[in-house]
């Protein structure tokens, strides 16, 4: 029974693997799921399953050493609402958008604070935000595209560049209205608390 139960859940991280679009998770869940048909090729006494998956675990191994060994360069480009590069970036991620900001209309409003997050020159993130005279930034959008969702991203813009976004006039980052919960999850990871009527608070000072 245990070493069926050991076969399907090899299956499963497998299977996980195939799903995940971020390269670093797929990665961890194909490394874990030849560990469990390691664990499972010896119970049976299959030598093929055995062999098979040795060999793709150290493949796993030696690329997530090289994920992790490999520094990547991030920066932050200024850019205007309305631009063309953030109206093709919207279309093209349209859905995901509404999934993660279901509050959100579509277009950016003029006199948003707005810039890209670059990662290896690869376009990773969309922020934008209204600014208040007193410093409070409520955030209109905040969207990571599915291959950089492992909070590096976050930690860039949220720690990283906090010098930048305090230059901007802003001193408390607010998001209101509905929050989806992976994105809250992730809030909270980044450090916001809950604030006066669910609303999601992070002070910059």
């Amino acid at each position: 029974m245990l070493t069926v139960i050991i076969g399907y859940i090899a299956s499963v991280l497998l299977a996980l693997s195939l799903i995940v679009t971020n390269d670093l998770k797929f990665r961890w869940f194909n490394l874990f799921g030849c560990l469990a048909f390691i664990v499972y090729g010896i119970l049976i006494n299959a030598f093929p399953v055995l062999l098979t998956n040795s060999l793709l675990f150290l493949i796993n191994l030696y690329y997530l050493a090289r994920i992790y060994r490999t520094p990547e360069a991030f920066d932050l480009a200024r850019t205007e609402p309305r631009s063309d590069v953030v109206t093709s970036f919207l279309e093209f991620y349209g859905d995901d958008v509404k999934t993660y900001f279901p509050q959100f209309t579509g277009r950016i409003p003029e006199g948003a604070v707005t810039f890209l997050v670059l990662r290896n020159l690869a376009i990773a993130n969309l922020f934008a935000a209204s600014v208040e005279p007193d410093g409070t930034a409520t955030v209109i959008l905040n969207y990571t595209v599915p291959k950089f969702r492992d909070y590096q991203v976050g930690t860039f813009i949220f720690q990283k560049e906090k010098r930048w976004l305090l230059s901007q006039g802003i001193r408390t980052l607010v998001y209101t209205g509905a929050v989806y919960p992976k994105h809250a999850s992730f809030l909270r990871r980044m450090g916001f608390t809950a604030g006066e009527s669910g609303t999601l608070v992070k002070g910059l000072d």
